[in-house]
């Protein structure tokens, strides 16, 4: 059974940053995408940032215009575990962010669909960010 679990949110001030962690079980990232998603109540899922470890040396990493220069997915994945660096500064980064895995986004036509929700399978519950002003 495939488990992608998130934590790392919290609450925290403007101008400060969070590292949120996605720890898969019963899945192997390998050159598959691990994508970084943010959702509020009501609205829909929208992807923000997403990595594939090509090697011991590569990677593709892809993030949305909204969190360039902003957010960063380092390649210093653990095991099976993945990071979102968030740095923190606008209000609408209070969101719950999820973490998303699928064996054929290995495979992607455009790097860009990293990004779409439709790309993966498996998701995880959830941890939630909250920008405090």
């Amino acid at each position: 059974q495939v488990r992608l679990m998130e934590s790392g949110g919290g609450s925290v001030e403007a101008g400060k940053s969070l590292r949120l962690s996605c720890e898969a079980s019963g899945y192997t990232f390998g050159d598959s995408y691990a994508g970084w998603f943010r959702q509020v109540p009501g609205k829909e899922r929208v992807g923000v940032a997403a990595i594939s470890l090509r090697s011991s040396t590569s990677s593709y990493t892809y993030y949305a215009d909204s969190v360039m220069g902003r957010f960063t997915v380092p390649r210093d994945s653990a095991g099976n575990t993945h990071y979102l660096q968030i740095n923190v500064n606008e209000p609408e980064d209070t969101d719950m962010y999820y973490c998303a895995a699928d064996p054929s986004s290995a495979n992607l036509n455009d790097n860009k669909w990293s990004l779409r929700t439709s790309t993966y399978k498996y998701w995880g519950q959830g941890t939630q960010v909250t920008a405090n002003s």
